[in-house]
C-alpha cells in the first residue's frame, strides 16, 4: 500500500468533504483560542472508560444508577461494611494507647462491632450477584485475640 503525504490533497476525498473538515478544524481551533475547552472535565487526563461489558443485561440499569449517583445494592452494603471495618481498626489503634484496665470495655465494644460487621457482611453476601463480591464473616475469638495483642503492645 502506498503511503500518502498528509499535506497533499487526498484524491479519494471530494472537495466538499475537505471543505467541511477544514471548517470543523477551523471551528475547533477558534474554540481553543477562545478558551472554550479550558473548563472541560478530565482536561489533560485520559477519559474514563465506562465498560459495562461484564454487566450483561444489567448494564443499562447500572448506568442509570450511576447517573443518579447511586450504586447497586451490594456496593452500597459493602460501603457500610468498609465503614465498620474502619471503626474496628480505630478500636485496635485505641487499644494500643489504652490502659489494661479498659480491657473489658474495649472487648464489649469489639464484640458489638463484630456482630454488626457479621450482620452487614451477611447482607453484602446476600445482595452480591456472584461470590467474587462476597466477604468472609469475622471470627469473634480471632478478633478478641487481636484486641488482646493490641492492648499488650507498647507496655
Amino acid at each position: 500500500m502506498e503511503r500518502r503525504d498528509p499535506e497533499q490533497r487526498d484524491p479519494a476525498r471530494s472537495q466538499r468533504q475537505e471543505l467541511r473538515e477544514t471548517l470543523v478544524e477551523r471551528q475547533i481551533r477558534e474554540a481553543m483560542a477562545d478558551g472554550r475547552f479550558d473548563d472541560l472535565p478530565h482536561q489533560g487526563r485520559r477519559l474514563p472508560i465506562e465498560d459495562d461489558a461484564a454487566a450483561g443485561d444489567w448494564a443499562l440499569a447500572f448506568r442509570m444508577l450511576r447517573n443518579a449517583g447511586v450504586a447497586p445494592p451490594w456496593i452500597e452494603a459493602d460501603k457500610a461494611v468498609r465503614e465498620l471495618l474502619e471503626a474496628r481498626e480505630r478500636l485496635f489503634a485505641k487499644a494500643r494507647r489504652s490502659q489494661p484496665a479498659s480491657r473489658q470495655r474495649l472487648r464489649a465494644e469489639l464484640e458489638r462491632l463484630v456482630r454488626d460487621l457479621d450482620r452487614a457482611i451477611a447482607g453484602v453476601n446476600a445482595e452480591a450477584p456472584t461470590d467474587r463480591q462476597h466477604r468472609r464473616p469475622l471470627v469473634l475469638a480471632d478478633e478478641l485475640a487481636q484486641l488482646d495483642a493490641a492492648i499488650a503492645t507498647d507496655r
